[in-house]
């Protein structure tokens, strides 16, 4: 009997041990998921103080991210929306000028842009292109563009080499099967790449390597090389082949961007 008796005594305090130890562990939990949520909510905090706008001839432009050409974060971001495309030279250089050059993803997501407007006026497209191009990537650009936007015997409107929606490629949401028409407000989203900023001797200035993001590829990372010659200069797009490099045939009718 006083075996059994203490036996179950012993067997009594384990479970109540374990009861508490669960109990501890679910607090613990609880304390983990409460973190989490703060986190979230604080990163959230964080994205909406850093996010600013512009408006210029009746469109709003926004920008936010961490993308920064002084040091490399591999978690680095950046994000740039705009209610439409530039409607005139004059616009697009108000808003490189006062507002998206003054970062690298806001320079980057430009070039999209001065696409589009190249699509519906060579004149004014090409001054946009040369306005936020280093010097040495706009022969590339235009040329390339010439090619890809324009028809002729030798490359006919429903030739797959003409793709007019190339600028529309890395807008969030629109991918060939739905004709790529992006969401609205249209949205860039960027990210680090894997590459490091360069200090370019043979150009005086430094440059940062940024992913944009699109569907229009398989590989839906798509490199831009943004340059910063002095500190407080704006920045250039020194090179980005991969913004007008062939994307994936339109499924439908190209709709063209507001």
């Amino acid at each position: 009997m006083g075996e059994d008796f203490f036996s179950y005594l012993w067997r009594c305090k384990r479970l109540f041990i374990h009861s508490i130890n669960y109990r501890n562990m679910k607090k613990n939990l609880y304390r983990v998921l409460l973190a989490a949520v703060l986190l979230m909510g604080a990163s959230c905090a964080a994205w909406a103080q850093k996010s600013e706008s512009f408006s210029a001839n009746g469109h709003t432009y926004t920008m936010g991210g961490t993308l920064n050409i002084k040091a490399y974060s591999a978690n680095a971001t950046g994000k740039v929306t705009f209610t439409n495309v530039p409607s005139n030279y004059e616009e697009f250089e108000e808003v490189y000028t006062q507002f998206l050059g003054k970062t690298p993803y806001g320079t980057a997501a430009m070039m999209p842009m001065a696409m589009a407007i190249y699509g519906r006026d060579r004149a004014e497209g090409e001054k946009c292109i040369r306005l936020i191009n280093y010097p040495s990537n706009v022969n590339s650009v235009l040329s390339i563009l010439k090619e890809k936007f324009g028809t002729s015997q030798y490359a006919p409107a429903n030739d797959s080499y003409h793709q007019p929606y190339l600028p529309a490629a890395v807008l969030e949401g629109a991918t060939p099967e739905n004709g790529y028409s992006p969401k609205s407000p249209y949205t860039v989203n960027m990210k680090a790449s894997v590459n490091k900023h360069q200090d370019m001797q043979l150009y005086d200035g430094r440059v940062m390597y940024i992913y944009m993001m699109g569907k229009g590829w398989d590989t839906e990372q798509r490199s831009v090389e943004i340059i910063q010659v002095n500190e407080g200069d704006l920045f250039k797009v020194f090179n980005c082949p991969s913004l007008y490099t062939q994307c994936k045939r339109i499924k439908g009718t190209w709709e063209g961007l507001k």
